[in-house]
């Protein structure tokens, strides 16, 4: 499995990276393949993906041989379309982690107030769903949304899929996020999903530890690393209204440097699975 998004990067990442070794300006590639300078800045911002440009690009560089089909069964995956793109309910956030999610070979996730996506129940979902109707699109379904969500959970439990860690602070598994049954449920939900599985774990942050260095998390993020190491690490920052798309070496490392400082001051794995349990039996 591949993510055409990240693909879609290293294409762009790919095609800069030979136009600056030749020498080359936007403007002068861009009459050598007959095409405007816009679109030339369109594939380079990996906005988008015309096999027949990016061709056309090769041969005026003198690409050929290996890089030649490497740079275009790189362009071929990157127009390669999703399951999650049938299903018009999802949003483009949910398909945006979905389109990720398919070709990860780790991800790493710290949720600081609610249940990971990952890890929810179908009735979580659609409860969490009711709750945001109001700032939703008007064609929110929260069971096309549920649906999707299943449709994740199973890409991560595929052969061959991702190891996946995540860190839940201990406020998004205390405060009322969903009524208590469904709360309840979904607890002992996680507690099970990740006992015994070596491919899937989750820590609580607990609200009264201390975090090396003080450095207490301002947002949930994801980071999402792929096999082939050509391809960028990937770090996605939830937001209120929009996901922060990171790729940047700097940028990544700093998001890479707070998980760890996280993971350090989480529960082992046995005692986060005795609060989620504990948890779940208060839940009324």
């Amino acid at each position: 499995m591949i993510s055409p998004y990240v693909r879609r990067l290293r294409l762009a990442a790919e095609l800069r990276a030979l136009r600056t070794h030749a020498g080359v300006t936007h403007v002068q590639l861009a009459k050598q393949i007959g095409q405007s300078r816009a679109q030339i800045s369109r594939l380079e911002n990996g906005h988008v993906v015309d096999q027949d440009d990016v061709m056309k690009i090769l041969d005026a560089l003198g690409v050929d041989d290996d890089r030649w089909t490497q740079i275009m069964t790189i362009a071929r995956e990157a127009g390669e379309r999703g399951w999650w793109e049938s299903n018009r309910f999802m949003g483009e956030r949910q398909a945006l982690y979905a389109n990720l999610e398919a070709g990860a070979q780790s991800i790493r996730e710290f949720q600081m107030t609610f249940i990971p996506g990952l890890l929810q129940t179908s009735d979580f979902t659609r409860a969490r769903g009711e709750a945001d109707r109001a700032a939703g699109a008007p064609s929110f379904n929260a069971d096309k949304a549920a649906d999707g969500r299943i449709g994740r959970q199973r890409m991560l439990r595929r052969p061959g899929g991702p190891t996946y860690e995540a860190i839940i602070d201990e406020l998004a598994i205390r405060r009322s996020s969903a009524p208590p049954e469904v709360l309840k449920s979904q607890l002992y939900h996680i507690a099970a999903t990740v006992n015994g599985n070596p491919r899937i774990t989750a820590r609580v942050l607990p609200v009264e530890v201390q975090i090396d260095e003080y450095s207490v998390p301002r947002s949930a993020f994801s980071i999402y690393t792929f096999q082939d190491p050509g391809d960028p690490t990937v770090v996605a920052v939830d937001t209120v209204t929009n996901d922060i798309v990171l790729t940047d070496g700097d940028d990544v490392k700093r998001y890479e440097v707070l998980y760890d400082r996280l993971r350090a001051a989480s529960l082992s794995m046995p005692d986060s699975l005795d609060m989620l349990i504990e948890t779940a039996k208060r839940a009324s």
